[in-house]
Parts: structure tokens; sequence; C-alpha cells
């Protein structure tokens, strides 16, 4: 049975900023939709990426804890780790029981600590209100800690196959290329834009197997950098292929020591405690000895400022008064 058209779960936190000015629209030409729909739909009938989170039925929990991981983690680790960590965690019930020092030790590998956190929290919010099954509308879905737009949507798709629009980075660029007419790879559609095209483009009925295609073709062909318009399978319909001058972002700058981002840092940190016994901690003299061979001026106070804001972002525990840091329980 078809589920009602649902066009209002999109995604708009996060877009990339339009390298063109707001109150500017770029020139859109939607006659070639259905033409369009059949090339991706086609292609990705024969050529879908395989993962083990992509099945015909899936679990809504796989969904959601494959979403959370692939943010700001490559697909190929994620293949990896998912199979894993689902042994360890294999629903709602398990994963909100355990403790912070558990969870951060099992998402090794995966970046992003806090990540795990939230999924937690998560997974506690689905089973203290919904009884350990994931709902299935926008509004309950929004409810939960840490899912923000785009995962709402995500999982609506994907897990439900409800017809919602599903934005993100890729989709934006893909699009923006499809259906504009640029000129560099940074290029994409003012927002407003994005989510009209986005609501027109996608068939009704197969949301999930739209937006994944979608996906799949702009990570292996429409890509950001470098577009391989020669062997894209939508090239044909593309209003931008063969056009795009190859243009670099500007680099953005955020707080660093030592010429590494403190992000980096923080990582090093938790896999540090990561690696500790459970009944183990560290003192901060020798943490500093540990990520720094050779100390400078500047790494004591620094490393205080790090360590405090890792505590306060509840991923490990300090007692100043017996000199010990280890991962929160």
């Amino acid at each position: 049975m078809k589920r009602p058209d649902d066009t209002s779960h999109i995604e708009t936190s996060g877009a990339p900023k339009a390298r063109r000015s707001a109150g500017t629209n770029l020139s859109v030409d939607l006659t070639a939709v259905e033409r369009v729909q059949a090339m991706v739909l086609g292609w990705y009938a024969v050529h879908a990426r395989r993962f083990v989170w992509r099945v015909p039925n899936p679990d809504p929990y796989v969904v959601l804890v494959s979403e959370t991981m692939l943010q700001q983690t490559q697909t190929a680790r994620i293949q990896e780790k998912l199979p894993l960590f689902l042994r360890q965690y294999p629903d709602f019930s398990s994963l909100a029981a355990t403790d912070n020092a558990t969870i951060i030790r099992a998402w090794q590998g995966m970046g992003y600590n806090n990540r795990a956190l939230r999924l937690r929290d998560c997974a506690r919010a689905v089973v203290e209100r919904f009884g350990g099954l994931l709902p299935d509308t926008a509004n309950d879905l929004r409810s939960l800690p840490g899912l923000g737009p785009y995962t709402v949507s995500a999982v609506l798709s994907f897990a439900f196959h409800r017809d919602v629009v599903v934005l993100d980075v890729n989709t934006r660029r893909l699009y923006s290329r499809l259906f504009g007419q640029l000129t560099t790879t940074l290029e994409v559609m003012p927002e407003s834009q994005l989510l009209h095209v986005a609501s027109e483009v996608y068939p009704r009925g197969r949301s999930s197997e739209w937006h994944q295609a979608c996906m799949d073709i702009a990570a292996q062909y429409c890509t950001a950098r470098s577009p391989r318009c020669l062997f894209c399978p939508v090239t044909k319909a593309c209003r931008s292929a063969f056009r795009l001058a190859e243009a670099v972002p500007p680099r953005v700058s955020e707080p660093s020591h030592r010429g590494k981002p403190n992000r980096i840092w923080r990582g090093r940190i938790v896999e540090l405690l990561r690696g500790l016994p459970s009944d183990q901690t560290m003192g901060l003299t020798e943490l500093r000895t540990r990520l720094f061979p050779t100390e400078e001026e500047t790494d004591g106070p620094w490393l205080e400022h790090i360590v405090a804001a890792l505590e306060r972002d509840g991923l490990i525990d300090r007692d100043q008064a017996v000199d010990s840091i280890q991962l929160r329980s």
C-alpha cells in the first residue's frame, strides 16, 4: 500500500552555504525529471553498493545505528565495525543498559565519541518511552535526544519506507549539478531551490531506493572535487556535465595545538584511556607525557582545558585530589 506523500521532513540544518549569494536563484530545469528517475533507478538496480545495513526490510534499530555511524565516518569502516557493534548491542534494550566507558570502548575506530553517548541516550529514551521500538512518526523521532532533521528523514525513508525527502551533502551536490547549470565544483543551489527540487524529483513510493541511489552516484561519480562525468550514469541528462571548473574550498580554521586540531587530540586522549584496563586510571602528568614526549610551555594549560571539556561532555571522569583520569563509567 502506498503511503501518503510527505515532504515536510526535509533536512535543513547544517546545509552547506551556496557559493552564490543567498538571494540569487539558479536557472532550474525539471523537464527531464522522469528521464533522470529512469536513469538513476535503472543504474541502481544493477550497480547498487552492497552494505550490511542495506536489506529489503531493514531493522529500524540497525538503520538508526548505521546512520549515526555514517556521520563523519567512511562507509568502508562502518561495513567492518557495524557487525561487531551489533553483536555487542543487538537491540535498544542492550544499548540502553550500557555505561559510558563500555560503549566508548565499543566505538573504537569510528571517531567523534560523543556520537556513541548520544546514540546510547537515544536508546534509553526509546526503551523508556516507546517500549524498545523505534517510533515511525516524524514528531516522535524528533523528540528523541540526538536525532537531527537528516537522521529523522533517513530513518523514515530507509527504515519505514515513507515518502519523504532526504537531503545530505551528497544529494545536494547531485541535484544542484543535475538540474542547475553550474560552473565550478564549489557551487550548489540556494537552499530554497534545493528544497523545491528535492521534493519534486524523487519518485513517490520509492523514496528509500531513490535516495540511496542518488547517494551512491554522488559518492562514486559526482564527487566534490573531481566529478567523473565521462562515466556517470546520468551525464546525458546533467546540465553541468563537463562544465565544472575544479575549485578548492577555503580552508576553515579550528582550535589547534602544535599544528593539529583539538578534535584530533581529544580522540587521542580517549584512545589512550580506552586502552587502560577498566580498573586503572591515568594521571594528568602521565597523560601529558604520553601525548608529548618533549614538553612545551603551553602544553599544561592547554591540556587542562581539553580534559575539562572531555569531562563536561561526559566522556571522562577526573579526580583531581588523587590525580586520576579514566573513561566515565
